[in-house]
């Protein structure tokens, strides 16, 4: 009967056959079915067919046999020996056909090709195989090593069963030495030298199927003597005098190695300045007077000023020390936050600025960078958030850190263009540290300096759904204004704050216009203190040096010890500053060596030291040329002009040092002052009492030498304080036009005025020069009533009385004058008195007289009289004395024994 269906086979069989077999285990197992059995012939399963794999190969290699016709069950086979090593993997195809209708297979069918995967299984035929039948190494004497050498063997099997070696094993006996299974030789107690040079012992190597090495492998370690390898000469601490330049850190340092041979030496030197300031030692003058110091074009804003009467968005922000006399700002993320008032705003209007700032991420308790998550926060924290007026339109843009990522969003027009962002991935943003940022917008171009250097942005065009800002004008520090319909409406509601910064900023700045050169940028930063290196001329062949921007790390790099030992000893520490902040700098020297022999490299540990920059002397500021008294004509200080109260003043800054004088044959030591050319920062003059009455006196100051020399004056009732740091002629010229007026009428007899000065931002400050300023006047006008209530009131006045008194000096009369003051009125009323009291005392006599010839009527009535004439001159006074408080009890108990004795009895007290 015709055959009339397809055998049937698996579509897919796995395979494993051993090296020292040829039967191929199936799975499943090869089984061929036919739907036409049980007919003869057509049933029935004649034979299988092998083809060749996907890679051509396969079918030369392998057979398939029939073992039963009638159940289809067959079998695959090698037909020679297979060798896993060579190949271990085999794939082919296979295809079952059955008889046909007839012994001859006429019509007979075919199956379907099945994929057959043969895997070689391994048998442990070969023996661990050592790479070097030698094996040397050299070690130190009196130390324990964790690898002396290293020995290594190897397995031809293919499988990891038996291609691996499980253990090693020393096969000399009574060695002080081990070895672990990964073939590291260590010693087990400290070698001598003197009772053994050399150990030579025998170690064998063991697979995992337990086959010994086919031979054992020498290892030969030598003991040299006793020597310690690392950097000699080591001074962990070093000082430094302010003032002395450049000193070597390492003048007697040199690495020793004992013999070692190195090809790369690489040293690392770390100054740590962080907790110095910003990042390290500056110029301690504020951040205006930086920026003149340092040549930037004037007409920046700032935008954190002092908090004050006239910037006060700044005094709800709490502040922080610095140790470098700048402000420093807190901001927590979400309450902290300084709202620009739009009449700054509006002047920082254009397309082209610069934006200057110091920050330090994570607020005042701040972990180390090492604990610190970074980037730990969702959102963006907006550090500076700003829309402002141009011309005829509005732009906006806001300065923000996500993570480790420094933003600038930029929007040139909000009514029309799309927004453009700027983007830079800094880690200096997320280290927890003090660094100087200025962005220098000349859109559509953006420069970022950090730290004085170069950092090129990645620029994205947002095409999102953005709203547009509202066109109005404002500005906001460390949070931006969320997107409301009020917005849109230009209404001023309760905007809600959002994207909130958490750290520290100090000196925010921005100046419109055109951008700052790089150079004023890197003077802006540039730290006063650091790493250098002495001479680079010579510097050996084969010797790198690289110095980071803010000189805190400098590393050296070479191939020759010598040249490395003298390129060490010429690294050193600068400051330029004259009056250097003293405390300690952490010095750190971590070493890294490369030998030919990386096994028996020498590893030195890491040194650590500091170095102390002393107390500089201090300058002695010495303020001179005005007596304690100027004494001049009231009608003077009454002038348009006034009377100028220091025009002699002399500034003289000087340095006190020790001196040797035991090589000038001297005993003990002594001072020495030096006159040094200063700059001032700043001076300051004070009435002392009460103060200026603005409505009768006032201070002057020349405006254009101010204005002229670019210092900043604050002239208030209670001082004037001129700020910015100058030379100490500039400070004489300014302080020389202070001059001092009294309105017409004033009536005043005395005002004291103190005069201090200081440098780096009151660090050093002057002794302090205190003037008595006397106006003189006329006999004429001050027995004029006025003048007279007028001094009355002056001497019995309470705030006065006290502190004019105390250690007051009498000046040198002049003619037809009087001396004014407390002591004046004083003397004045004890002299009116005196004269009062002979007056009385001839008209007694008078009336004793008077009294015998005449009758007791008149006599009693001439009494009268007298009472009344001496009660008419002496009683007013004493009625406007009686009226005053207990601080007057001095003048009263000089005053009342002359009273006592003039008053009779029999008189009515008017």
């Amino acid at each position: 009967k015709a055959s009339s269906h397809k055998p049937w086979i698996e579509t897919e069989y796995q395979g494993i056959v051993m090296e020292n077999d040829n039967t191929v285990l199936l799975n499943p197992p090869l089984f061929a079915l036919d739907k036409d059995a049980p007919l003869h012939y057509a049933g029935e399963i004649c034979g299988f067919r092998v083809h060749n794999g996907p890679s051509g190969s396969g079918s030369v290699q392998f057979e398939a046999v029939v073992l039963d016709r009638s159940t289809g069950e067959g079998l695959v086979r090698s037909k020679e020996p297979l060798d896993c090593e060579s190949q271990r993997e085999h794939s082919f195809t296979i295809q079952a056909y059955d008889c046909g209708e007839g012994p001859d297979g006429v019509n007979s069918k075919k199956s379907h090709k099945a994929t057959v995967h043969v895997r070689v299984n391994d048998v442990n035929e070969f023996s661990p195989v050592f790479v070097e039948r030698r094996y040397e190494a050299s070690v130190p004497e009196g130390r324990l090593f964790e690898r002396i050498v290293r020995v290594e063997a190897l397995d031809a099997d293919c499988s990891p069963q038996y291609s691996q070696i499980c253990f090693y094993d020393i096969i000399t006996p009574n060695v002080p030495f081990a070895i672990d299974n990964d073939g590291n030789i260590k010693n087990t107690e400290p070698l001598d030298s003197k009772r053994q040079r050399v150990h030579t012992f025998w170690v064998t190597a063991f697979d995992c199927g337990k086959n010994r090495a086919q031979a054992d492998a020498q290892v030969v370690v030598t003991v040299k003597p006793s020597c310690k390898p690392g950097w000699i000469g080591w001074t962990k601490r070093v000082e430094y005098t302010p003032g002395s330049g450049s000193i070597p850190l390492f003048p007697a340092l040199h690495l020793e190695t004992c013999e070692e041979t190195v090809w790369n030496i690489q040293a690392t030197v770390e100054l740590q300045t962080g907790h110095i300031g910003k990042g390290c030692d500056r110029d301690s003058y504020s951040d205006r007077s930086v920026r003149r110091l340092c040549g930037a074009v004037r007409g920046e804003v700032d935008l954190l000023p002092p908090p004050s009467p006239t910037a006060n968005w700044t005094s709800a922000l709490p502040t922080l020390p610095s140790s470098d006399s700048s402000l420093v700002f807190s901001f927590n993320g979400s309450s902290h936050v300084a709202v620009v008032p739009e009449s700054v705003v509006s002047a920082l209007s254009g397309d082209h600025f610069t934006l200057q700032l110091w920050m330090r991420r994570g607020g005042a308790n701040i972990q180390a960078a090492s604990t610190q998550t970074r980037g730990n926060r969702k959102e963006e924290e907006t550090i500076v958030c700003s829309t402002v007026k141009n011309d005829d339109s509005f732009s906006h843009y806001s300065l923000s850190v996500h993570g480790c990522r420094l933003s600038l969003f930029y929007w040139p027009d909000v009514s029309a263009a799309r927004p453009v962002k700027f983007l830079w991935k800094l880690e200096q943003v997320c280290d927890s540290e003090w660094h100087h940022l200025s962005l220098s917008v000349q859109f559509p171009s953006v420069t970022l300096y950090v730290d004085g250097v170069t950092f090129d942005p990645a620029l994205i065009h947002d095409n999102g759904a953005l709203p547009n800002p509202a066109p109005r004008q404002r500005m906001s520090i460390g949070a931006c204004w969320g997107k409301t319909l009020t917005d849109y409406m230009c209404v001023d509601p309760l905007v809600k704050y959002v994207g909130g910064y958490h750290g520290l900023l100090s000196g925010v700045t921005v100046r419109p216009g055109s951008v700052e050169p790089h150079s004023v940028v890197e003077c802006l930063y540039a730290c006063r203190e650091g790493l250098d290196f002495g001479d680079l001329e010579t510097l050996g062949s084969g010797m790198k040096v690289h110095v980071n921007p803010s000189q805190s790390v400098l590393v050296l790099e070479g191939d020759d010890i010598e040249s490395f030992n003298r390129a060490v000893q010429q690294v050193t520490y600068r400051n330029s500053l004259r009056f250097a902040t003293p405390g300690v700098r952490p010095l750190k020297l971590i070493t890294s060596l490369r030998c030919f022999n990386e096994e028996s490299c020498l590893s030195l540990k890491q040194l650590e030291g500091y170095l102390v920059v002393l107390q500089p002397d201090a300058p002695q500021i010495s303020l001179s040329g005005v007596g304690p008294h100027l004494a001049r004509p009231a009608p003077e200080f009454e002038g348009p002009r006034g009377v100028p109260l220091f025009p002699e003043l002399r500034i003289v800054c000087s340095l006190s040092h020790a001196v040797n004088t035991a090589a000038q044959g001297m005993e003990g030591g002594a001072l020495m002052s030096d006159a040094v050319a200063h700059t001032l920062d700043g001076c300051e003059v004070q009435p002392l009492g009460e103060e200026l009455n603005p409505e009768k006196e006032e201070l002057l100051v020349d405006m254009d030498v101010v204005r002229e020399r670019g210092l900043e004056i604050i002239n208030t009732t209670a001082y004037i304080a001129i700020t910015g740091a100058e030379s100490i002629s500039v400070y004489e010229d300014v302080l020389r036009s202070v001059r001092y007026r009294l309105a017409k009428g004033s009536a005043r007899f005395e005002r004291r005025f103190r005069l201090s000065c200081s440098e780096m931002n009151g660090r050093y400050t002057s002794n302090e020069l205190t003037l008595e300023v006397n106006f003189l006047h006329s006999l004429d006008s001050l027995y004029h009533p006025s003048h007279l209530l007028a001094s009355q009131q002056q001497f019995l006045h309470p705030s006065h009385h006290a502190g004019e008194l105390s250690g007051h000096t009498l000046p040198n009369p002049h003619r037809n004058s009087v001396i004014p003051g407390a002591a004046t009125v004083i003397i004045m009323v004890c002299v009116g008195f005196l004269v009062v009291m002979v007056i009385l005392g001839v008209f007694r006599i008078r009336s004793i007289h008077r009294r015998g010839e005449g009758s007791r009527s008149e006599a009693k009535e001439g009494g009268n009289q007298w009472d009344d004439s001496a009660l008419t001159i002496i009683v007013n006074p004493m009625e406007g004395y009686t009226d005053t408080k207990q601080a007057r009890a001095p003048t009263a108990k000089i005053l009342k024994p002359i009273f006592s004795f003039i008053r009779k009895p029999n008189v009515t007290n008017r």
